[in-house]
This record gives structure tokens, C-alpha cells and sequence, in this order.
């Protein structure tokens, strides 16, 4: 079980973690994008093993409700940047999969 500390510091680090990809994501470092991605839902993974409310300080919980708007607010950051390449790398697929159909239809000219 994690202790309640433990807890409030990987939601902290969550939210570092989520402001660092959101750098990434400005700087389209869609590799480090990635990577700081991994690290954050090994961390995520750490919380479904004990995400207790009950025992967390008033305090805490409204540390850890401040942490996860911060994390959310930071994800609408991230979406902001990624999602025209994404629609970018979907056209691109998406022609190149209506050339291959035309190809495949009419034959290659070559």
C-alpha cells in the first residue's frame, strides 16, 4: 500500500511530468513526448495499487483534486498541439491508402 504521502508525490510527479510534455509538445519533440507519456502511466499504474481518499488530510485531498486539474489542464495543452499533426499524419495515411486502392483498381503506372 502506498502511504498517504507517497501518493500526493506521485500525483506531483505526475503533474511535473505533464508540464514537461507539454514543452515537448510546443517543441513538436514528439519523442520525448512519448518517453515523459511512458513514465507517466508507469506512475498511474502505481496509483490503482492504492488511490484511497480515506485517508488523506483534508488538506491532501484538495492538493491531490489541485494536482489532477493541473495534470488535465496540462493534457488540453498537449491535445492543442498534437492533435493537427495527428489530423496531418491522417490525411498523409489516409492518401496514401486512396493511392494504393487506385493502384491496386487501375494498376501501378510505371
Amino acid at each position: 500500500m502506498l502511504a498517504m504521502a507517497s501518493q500526493i508525490d506521485i500525483y506531483e510527479e505526475m503533474s511535473a511530468l505533464s508540464a514537461r510534455m507539454v514543452d515537448a509538445a510546443r517543441a513538436n519533440d514528439w519523442e520525448n513526448l512519448i518517453q515523459l507519456e511512458k513514465s507517466v502511466v508507469a506512475l498511474r499504474r502505481l496509483l490503482t495499487l492504492d488511490d484511497d481518499n480515506s485517508r488523506l488530510t483534508p488538506g491532501e485531498v484538495e492538493m491531490k483534486r489541485s494536482l489532477i486539474q493541473r495534470i488535465l489542464d496540462d493534457d488540453a495543452e498537449i491535445r492543442r498541439h498534437t492533435e493537427p499533426w495527428m489530423e496531418q499524419v491522417r490525411q498523409f495515411l489516409g492518401g496514401n491508402a486512396r493511392r494504393k486502392q487506385v493502384e491496386s483498381a487501375y494498376g501501378a503506372s510505371t
